[in-house]
């Protein structure tokens, strides 16, 4: 049985997943997140101590399953030997989209968020992020980078970013629906992660090779 303590805790991660997700850090207050938390700033304060590091604790939880989940893969693959790029990009996009898959009713919340906070305009709140995904971010970068050795690291490095960035963009639902019939993706992750998958292997392996 959780304990009172525990419940303002995670009531107040959780709004702030979902009204920084949907405002970004400097669009979000921290009053509107504890009125909808139904708790006060004496709360936050005893909890986490401000509202960056609210932030911060809500970026960890979000990004622990998938930062563990990315390791396990890449762990895996290396094991077995020098995994291919589409091994690679496949290890890191599947954990970042499952976040809608596994987590319920708050899995495009969490997703959101992390897609937001990811690419905020405030160098901070990219660096706050960075501070969480970067140790096991560099190691994808350094495989992908042995998986292409007719490209330049240079180069590697920028379809690495802009992976993150197409990666951030499905999942804080930027992109617009895509006309007539079509499935929005983001009502089929599953769907949208092998899209995604193919359209990343297709501009590293056509678009770094010269």
């Amino acid at each position: 049985m959780e304990t009172p303590v525990e419940s303002t805790r995670e009531r107040l991660l959780n709004i702030a997943e979902q009204r920084f997700g949907e405002g970004g850090y400097e669009g979000t207050s921290l009053r509107a997140i504890t009125v909808a938390a139904a708790a006060n700033i004496a709360a936050v304060n005893y909890h986490f101590g401000s509202k960056e590091a609210l932030l911060r604790a809500a970026v960890a939880r979000a990004m622990a399953p998938v930062n563990t989940e990315r390791r396990r893969r890449l762990d895996q693959l290396e094991a077995k030997g020098r995994p291919t790029a589409e091994q690679l990009i496949r290890a890191f996009v599947e954990p970042g989209l499952d976040l809608v898959l596994r987590r319920g009713e708050r899995g495009p919340v969490v997703a959101r968020f992390i897609g937001r906070i990811a690419f905020d305009p405030s160098q901070r709140i990219r660096e706050l992020y960075a501070a969480e995904s970067d140790p096991v971010e560099a190691r994808y970068l350094a495989a992908l980078q042995a998986a292409l050795p007719r490209s330049a690291p240079e180069s590697v490095a920028f379809g690495y970013v802009n992976m993150l960035g197409l990666l951030a963009l499905h999942q804080s639902q930027a992109l617009a629906k895509p006309p007539g019939d079509a499935v929005d993706p983001v009502d089929d992750p599953g769907k949208l992660a092998e899209n995604l998958i193919a359209f990343l292997v297709a501009a590293f392996d056509r678009g770094l090779r010269a």
